[in-house]
């Protein structure tokens, strides 16, 4: 995915579990990769950051270029609880994973840039940079271990400007009874909207009303498609005010987001959003 912010079941990446990430069928099943020896506890020779991040290096990269926080990366991984069960393999499944840095667990975000292209690293995850001792969903609890080999690095594109009205919604914008308000930023083509059961792509970012980004589908350079009715009511409702081409900015209120003491990793508050509709798919 990722409309990762926008989902009413947030979050698969900034809040912490992995991503789901596809399983391809092969006519050969990978072996299992080998569970590390040192497994239950780094070992004397891995390096630790403040925050309480252990790893080492298994195997030399190429360069010295490292991922920016906001940058995409290709992996592949294998993930371990610290008795040795094999929880997760991109390995074993015979397929790298993508992802941007700052939709994966702290734990992730911090160590993968460390890291050169090519180059392989163990690392020891606490689990406060993971997915806590008891979390739900089938998450692994504790510390978790990782093996890491970093295949290419995307580089993100500069952040989208700060909209000049993002604190509070100008005299220019137009409010539905709902208390939605939104202003057109550039207009589109035809007269045909979205309805609520359509599935939609567009381009958006999305900022709190300070004026921090906090999600982005054009800083991934992907654009996010999704079903109208599968998203924040802000978004179900004024998606459906706009034609395809059109660009708008919306201040959506808390009640049509994830109001004001959201789920972790969700922001709260009133969001504001410039949001270009693609396409309305068929």
């Amino acid at each position: 995915m990722r409309v990762s912010t926008l989902l009413r079941n947030f979050l698969p990446h900034a809040a912490g579990w992995m991503l789901a990430l596809a399983c391809i069928v092969r006519a050969e099943t990978p072996p299992m990769p080998e569970t590390p020896a040192d497994v239950k506890a780094p070992p004397a020779d891995a390096s630790k950051t403040s925050s309480g991040l252990a790893s080492k290096v298994i195997e030399a990269g190429k360069g010295t270029k490292k991922p920016g926080p906001d940058d995409t990366v290709t992996v592949h991984y294998s993930g371990w609880t610290t008795d040795g069960r094999l929880f997760d393999s991109s390995v074993r499944r015979g397929q790298p994973a993508s992802f941007p840095l700052n939709g994966v667990i702290k734990g992730w975000t911090e160590g993968l840039q460390l890291m050169v292209e090519g180059e392989k690293r163990r690392f020891w995850i606490p689990a406060a940079l993971a997915y806590g001792e008891n979390p739900g969903g089938g998450r692994p609890g504790g510390m978790l271990v990782f093996d890491v080999e970093l295949l290419a690095i995307k580089v993100a594109p500069p952040p989208p400007a700060v909209p000049e009205d993002v604190a509070k919604v100008p005299d220019t914008a137009t409010t539905t009874a709902s208390g939605l308000a939104s202003r057109v930023l550039s207009k589109g083509k035809g007269e045909t909207r979205p309805q609520p059961t359509q599935v939609v792509r567009v381009h958006y970012s999305g900022w709190t009303t300070d004026g921090k980004l906090f999600d982005s589908s054009v800083m991934r350079g992907e654009p996010a498609v999704f079903p109208l009715n599968r998203v924040i009511p802000g978004w179900t409702e004024g998606v459906q005010l706009m034609v395809e081409g059109e660009k708008r900015r919306f201040w959506i209120p808390a009640k049509l987001a994830y109001g004001e003491n959201p789920p972790p990793g969700a922001p709260a508050g009133m969001l504001v959003f410039d949001v270009e509709l693609l396409e309305i798919m068929k």
